[in-house]
């Protein structure tokens, strides 16, 4: 019955991050979806976005998936129902409510092949060892990438962790104005092993950043 009533009166529940501000749950057209005051974070146009990029990826190859940022969780949804992907997936979200609401809201629960871990992308690439064969990168603060997510020290650390022939999705920003040698300019702080593409207003608003790494 609340799926049938979401279709014509939507409800939105509200909850307060200390790193978000105020994060919406709206129950709409018979799914949930979560946003911030100006965003969509989950199961709304950013979904969509992301699978834009999935799209292009040859998943059949892939082992260990390392998700940063979690949302919602849903691109793990994504991966799992509509792409079937049932390898290993690692999930970095620094904000601890959003944890909790993938959990409570979204039921994106930690199991044999999920790792959740709650803390910051930058540290997490900066010392971890593990290899994966995609990197997903979603790391926004309402409509913005922090800076710190474009620079050479996130991204070498990041390219470090990518097995040959991996790729990387990162979702750039939103509606943004830079000039392709910018975005250039961020794809070249990966390094010199991978091939980038620039796939402009995807969805009509943002920027994905779609490399391949070369096989050594």
């Amino acid at each position: 019955m609340k799926k049938l009533i979401s279709y014509f009166w939507p409800s939105t529940k509200r909850f307060s991050s200390e790193i978000n501000g105020t994060l919406e749950v709206t129950f709409i057209d018979g799914k949930k979806v979560l946003d911030t005051l100006n965003a969509n974070y989950s199961y709304g146009s950013l979904q969509k976005i992301l699978e834009v990029g999935l799209n292009i990826i040859d998943l059949s190859s892939v082992k260990n998936v390392l998700l940063l940022g979690l949302g919602g969780g849903s691109i793990i949804k994504s991966l799992r129902e509509k792409y079937n992907y049932q390898n290993n997936i690692v999930a970095v979200e620094i904000d601890p409510q959003v944890v909790k609401l993938a959990k409570t809201e979204f039921g994106i629960i930690p199991s044999k092949y999920l790792q959740i871990i709650q803390g910051d992308a930058f540290e997490y690439v900066k010392n971890s060892e593990e290899k994966f064969q995609l990197i997903i990168i979603d790391l926004f603060i309402d409509i913005n990438v922090p800076p710190i997510f474009y620079g050479k020290e996130f991204c070498t650390n990041t390219a470090r962790l990518i097995a040959n022939e991996g790729s990387i999705i990162f979702n750039a920003g939103i509606n943004l104005n830079l000039q392709t040698k910018d975005f250039e300019t961020v794809s070249s702080n990966f390094g010199n092993d991978f091939n980038f593409k620039i796939h402009r207003k995807v969805n009509g608003t943002n920027t994905l950043l779609i490399g391949v790494k070369r096989q050594d």
